[in-house]
């Protein structure tokens, strides 16, 4: 693989790490800022977004794994 494809990989599921902590964060830390969701919306969204992590990190332990470039993106 070429390092600029693994790089942008790599960026890639590291922006969607951020992206699912960040919505577990608001959702636990921040719940006034949710707005008018009912507990079913509210559950759907937390279970969303741990997924969204898992796929994140499964994503980058493999670009890690199968693939030995170091990416220019900070961990």
């Amino acid at each position: 693989m070429k390092p600029e494809l693994y790089d942008m990989l790599f960026t890639q599921a590291m922006a969607e790490r951020s992206k699912a902590m960040l919505t577990l964060n608001l959702l636990s830390e921040h719940p006034a800022g949710i707005g008018d969701h009912s507990t079913k919306d509210f559950y759907s969204n937390a279970e969303e977004a741990l997924a969204m992590l898992v796929d994140a990190d499964d994503k980058i332990e493999a670009l890690q794994k199968y693939f030995k470039f170091k990416s220019k993106s900070v961990i």
